[in-house]
């Protein structure tokens, strides 16, 4: 039997592909995103959507394993929930992305009424951390 033969075209050369020197038009492209200012907004909103998720998804199983998360605790959780879904919808404003970061460290602070809180807070921080990182990259 023989192969079949290969019938796919080459790929045409992108148009908004930077040359191999790295400028286009003497200016260096940052990406090839069409609207790079949306992207990191999604990023950001999806980082703080998922954390508002997160914790309210929290409370039963810290309730359940022993925590003594009482009712300024819980009420901590839900508030810091609401702030970041909050935040998810505010990622247009210029102020957001320092609030952001402020509920970062809020949240590690929670470590205090339970550890918990403060895993949460170290891995949402991080998540944070990259999105800022990547943000700076994309941005400038």
């Amino acid at each position: 039997m023989s192969e079949p033969e290969n019938t796919t075209m080459p790929a045409a050369p992108d148009e908004n592909a930077t040359p191999a020197g790295g400028e286009e038009g003497g200016a260096v492209r940052r990406s090839g995103l069409r609207n790079p200012e949306a992207a990191v907004r999604g990023l950001g909103s999806g980082t703080l959507a998922l954390e508002a998720i997160v914790l309210l998804l929290a409370i039963q199983p810290i309730k359940i394993l022993g925590g003594h998360l009482s009712g300024w605790g819980i009420g901590l959780v839900i508030s810091l929930a609401v702030v970041a879904a909050v935040l998810a919808g505010s990622m247009r404003r210029s102020w957001a992305w320092n609030a952001g970061t402020a509920l970062q460290v809020v949240l590690l602070a929670g470590g205090f009424a339970h550890w918990s809180l403060a895993a949460l807070g170290v891995i949402f921080g991080l998540a944070w951390a990259y999105a800022t990182y990547v943000r700076k990259s994309i941005l400038g």
